[in-house]
């Protein structure tokens, strides 16, 4: 909801809660009415994905206000369920950005205050790491500071429930009612830190639940026994970009019989700034240019990438001519539902009902490779708490085991041990299937050919337009609205022959006009289906001020795939964006 901003700006420079660095950062932009507007319009969306923001002073941005406000809002709602929730507690770790452990020590004083146990790691771990801990401590819980691999400028706060997922839509929406009534400054209780741990409402956790992450990870290694005999002749060269994940991907390498890996050591130490990159993100190439160039000075077979707080993985793959290819998220996901699947199979370890879990704007390929073993396949909307959703409603029913289940955006889960993206055991896995193409003479990227040569070339392309300030919100709505009521019928020479409306939850067929209900949850995502296979998707991010733009279609070659994508979002700027301004 919008706010009277400038009444909210001098609310927050009278207000006796707000310390004075606070109030001086404020007065700094008091000449700058198009910042103080940004940072007062609303507050920071409180969603399925918690929250993401800019730090900074301001109702829309993340500061110790805005995290006082939402961790009493959970407490509200912890202590509305009972008092058995309060009793079993929040789990709550952090990565390396700015303030993230003075946020997590913040949010574990309000819940400390409120009467609610909260564990607090010792030292900043990944994000698979909190999800494995609220199931492993049973907590009821989890509180993940992060804002994942945004820019230095961000921070995060996402919020699990007791099954170790992001928490759902209809306890994410009381928490919103118990935040939304809540005075930001008066509303939340705090006590102290040292307070919170005489009382025992504060604890700390230790190495032994990352230890037992670990050992329960390593249980996915398919071909333990490969991977020694490989290990001497097998080179990895890793980059943590400067987050959460070395300590724990060096680890289960380690664990695994790797003996011949190269971190990049300007990249090893933390730093919220991530001074060597332009952004800490996988999906960058840029980002590798550090490894690549330690790659070829080792000879590395493969690199592999993590972001801050390690539940996103990037592989690039050493090819003929000692060069390095990107692998998409998408080709990474290929290979490792291959890779399982296929030895899985062989070990007669594939049974009836077993299944895997993929985002409906992730490559449609993975469902011919699947079918070839019979196993299922679920789409889901973006964002992993859906995959997780379907586990959840499958436990205990004997329904088939759940395999694996990514997403395009370069997130990937072997098991049900956590029900988030988990980058640590995507880099064991990643690792072992090339150790093992390497034992069978095959590299990655001819590995990949070969699923190409078996099932068809699919090419796909994630294209973000970035839709920044107030009226970013209202474009992003507008756009999505003008081309729901108005359809394209094809962009360039592609046509479409079907869109699917997911808000509407109907499916609008071009070629004979017939319209059909669709059986998923209302959520604001277009799906174009293309003639002769693939796809076109638009969908506001729920994390970040930008709208994005999918493409997946079959091809002869990846050259001509790439080629035709070139047409379709070259169609797209023209007659989509342009329209919209």
């Amino acid at each position: 909801m919008a706010k009277d901003w400038l009444k909210e700006y001098n609310y927050w420079l009278e207000s006796e809660y707000v310390d004075e660095k606070t109030k001086e950062e404020l007065r700094q932009i008091q000449e700058n009415p198009a910042e103080i507007e940004d940072r007062f319009y609303r507050d920071l969306d409180f969603g399925t994905a918690g929250l993401r923001g800019i730090l900074g002073a301001g109702c829309n941005r993340m500061n110790y206000y805005t995290v006082r406000r939402t961790t009493q809002g959970i407490a509200d709602y912890m202590n509305s369920v009972g008092d058995e929730a309060a009793a079993r507690g929040v789990a709550i770790s952090y990565d390396c950005r700015h303030f993230s452990r003075e946020f997590a020590v913040e949010s574990a004083k309000v819940l400390a205050a409120n009467g609610i146990k909260a564990y607090l790691f010792e030292e900043m771990n990944p994000t698979p790491v909190l999800s494995f801990a609220v199931r492993h401590l049973k907590t009821f819980a989890g509180i993940m500071i992060t804002a994942s691999h945004n820019p230095a400028k961000y921070n995060g706060y996402k919020v699990y429930g007791e099954d170790g997922a992001q928490l759902g839509v209809a306890p994410s929406a009381r928490v919103m009612e118990y935040i939304e009534k809540m005075d930001i400054f008066s509303g939340a209780k705090t006590i102290s830190e040292e307070e919170g741990m005489a009382s025992g409402k504060i604890q700390i956790i230790g190495k032994e639940v990352v230890k037992a992450f670990l050992n329960t990870v390593i249980q996915y290694s398919i071909h333990p026994e490969i991977i020694q005999q490989a290990a001497d002749d097998f080179k990895i060269v890793y980059t943590p970009f400067h987050g959460t994940g070395y300590k724990a991907v060096c680890e289960i390498l380690k664990m695994a019989g790797f003996t011949k890996l190269y971190p990049v050591k300007e990249q090893v130490q933390p730093d919220p700034d991530f001074k060597t990159v332009k952004s800490p993100n996988p999906e960058d190439k840029e980002g590798f240019a550090m490894a690549i160039q330690l790659a070829k000075e080792v000879d590395a077979d493969v690199i592999i990438g993590t972001d801050p707080d390690s539940d996103r993985i990037g592989v690039l793959a050493k090819n003929e001519s000692g060069d390095y290819d990107v692998l998409t998220g998408n080709q990474t996901g290929e290979l490792l539902t291959d890779y399982i699947l296929t030895e899985k199979a062989a070990r007669g370890e594939i049974h009836p009902g077993d299944y895997i879990v993929k985002t409906i704007v992730t490559t449609d390929l993975v469902k011919k490779i699947a079918a070839e073993y019979g196993v299922a396949v679920y789409d889901v909307f973006t964002g992993f708490k859906n995959i997780a959703e379907v586990i959840q409603s499958k436990e205990g029913k004997q329904e088939g085991n759940y395999l694996f289940g990514f997403e395009e955006s370069y997130g990937y889960l072997p098991g049900t041990y956590a029900r988030d993206k988990d980058a640590v055991a995507a880099a064991l896995l990643a690792c072992e299937m090339a150790a093992v193409y390497k034992t069978r003479g095959v590299g990655l990227r001819e590995g990949l050919m070969k699923l190409y040569e078996k099932y068809g070339c699919f090419v796909e392309r994630t294209v973000s337009v970035v839709m920044e300030g107030s009226d970013g919100m209202e474009k992003m709505a507008k756009l999505m609205k003008d081309t729901a009521e108005n359809p394209p019928k094809g962009l360039g020479e592609i046509a479409f022959c079907a869109m699917r409306n997911y808000l509407a939850q109907k499916r609008y067929d071009f070629t004979n006009g017939e319209v059909e209900s669709i059986d998923m949850v209302s959520t604001n995502v277009l799906y174009f289906e293309l003639e002769g296979g693939g796809f076109f998707i638009m969908r506001p991010s729920g994390t970040e001020p930008k709208i994005k733009f999918y493409y997946s279609v079959p091809a002869p070659s990846l050259e001509e795939g790439e080629k035709r994508i070139d047409v379709l979002n070259a169609a797209m700027k023209k007659c989509i964006l342009k329209s919209s301004e």
